[in-house]
């Protein structure tokens, strides 16, 4: 936990949290406040216990936060956006909002992963996509969405589409969403099939991932609302409340055979409860299979939605996740809780049913 700290690991976000003895606050695992020294360190399960044990909320970090939250800038510029996707924003117009643009850049990088212009220039160009889609001339678009220039606007299109708006008929759109969870930020993608992706946006390969998505679907991923981006943010918070195990947004499986049938197999597997590799081999008529299975199960990319941080060793040992193992941990534990479950032993990591703490033996 001290190593996660020393590196402001988002894996650890929500699994623990630290006290500072010398202050007196505590804090998350990524808050970038000053690293205090080891031994003034005291480990908490949750944000309770450590109000429990007289510590007050850092303000830098806010741990009491249900994940974490835009800072008021970066939520006011979110808003601006979908109110008024057409408006531009260069430096004076959010100077006349009364709003830095070197902080609303920095700020809004630091939560988004892009810059603030970045996100309304990929804003606006998904919504010209879609409206020349319905029909709408591309010069009606081009003025909807602030372009005085035709060139200008066909240029900007044709970098972030992916083709010019008079073939925009032909592209696929993948909506994209950041999504807040008491365990790290997480991205989601959705179309009229389903949500496609779900996953930690700490996870290795994640660009991998979307790179792979965009080939097979020849889909643009954009920035978005969307339906299905909706119901699964509702859902992921009922989730976390410990009121909702199963899951009812659609889901778009896309991958070979195989991987499906591993990825439905996972679907199946009830909240609270867990099986091996090779159970999971023998439950879609492959038992030999399991090395295969390993590597699906590790290939999916609806973390939660599609358990399979639910498949564990045969020896009871947590084995490899992509979101990484303490949240692993903490999803089986989460699960565990709201089914009334008993606590397990998994991996040498113990989680005691007094206080939720992931204490490591190792």
């Amino acid at each position: 936990m001290y190593r996660a700290l020393l590196r402001h690991d988002p894996a650890y976000e929500g699994v623990f949290w630290l006290g500072v003895r010398t202050t007196g606050i505590f804090c998350r695992p990524t808050c970038r406040a000053r690293t205090p020294n080891r031994e003034n360190i005291e480990y908490f399960g949750a944000p309770t216990e450590a109000l429990h044990a007289g510590y007050r909320p850092c303000r830098k970090c806010r741990p009491l936060d249900n994940g974490r939250k835009p800072p008021p800038m970066v939520e006011k510029l979110l808003v601006a956006v979908e109110q008024e996707p057409g408006r531009r924003y260069r430096d004076a117009e959010l100077t006349e909002m009364g709003i830095d643009p070197s902080t609303a850049r920095r700020q809004f990088k630091r939560y988004c992963g892009m810059t603030f212009q970045a996100y309304h220039r990929a804003r606006r160009m998904g919504l010209a996509l879609l409206d020349i889609r319905k029909g709408k001339s591309v010069i009606d678009s081009q003025l909807d969405q602030g372009f005085e220039s035709g060139s200008g606007f066909r240029e900007a299109f044709t970098r972030l589409v992916g083709t010019t708006p008079s073939r925009a008929q032909d592209v696929a759109v993948l909506h994209a969403k950041w999504l807040e969870t008491p365990l790290g930020a997480m991205l989601a993608l959705a179309d009229d099939r389903g949500l496609h992706l779900l996953d930690f946006v700490d996870r290795r390969g994640l660009e991998r991932a979307l790179a792979m998505l965009q080939r097979r679907l020849r889909a643009r991923v954009l920035p978005g609302e969307h339906r299905y981006l909706t119901q699964i943010e509702r859902e992921l918070g009922e989730y976390f409340a410990g009121t909702r195990q199963v899951f009812e947004t659609p889901v778009a499986l896309t991958g070979s055979a195989f991987q499906t049938t591993v990825w439905k197999a996972l679907q199946a597997i009830p909240a609270g409860t867990t099986c091996s590799y090779a159970e999971l081999a023998g439950r879609i008529g492959q038992p030999k299979a399991v090395r295969a299975v390993g590597r699906a199960n590790g290939d999916n990319r609806l973390s939660i939605v599609v358990p399979c941080h639910r498949v564990i060793g045969a020896d009871g040992a947590l084995t490899g996740y992509g979101g990484g193992l303490a949240r692993k941990q903490k999803l089986l534990d989460l699960e565990r809780a709201a089914m009334g479950s008993e606590t397990t032993f998994c991996s040498g990591v113990r989680t005691d049913s007094r206080d939720g703490l992931a204490k490591s033996r190792l």
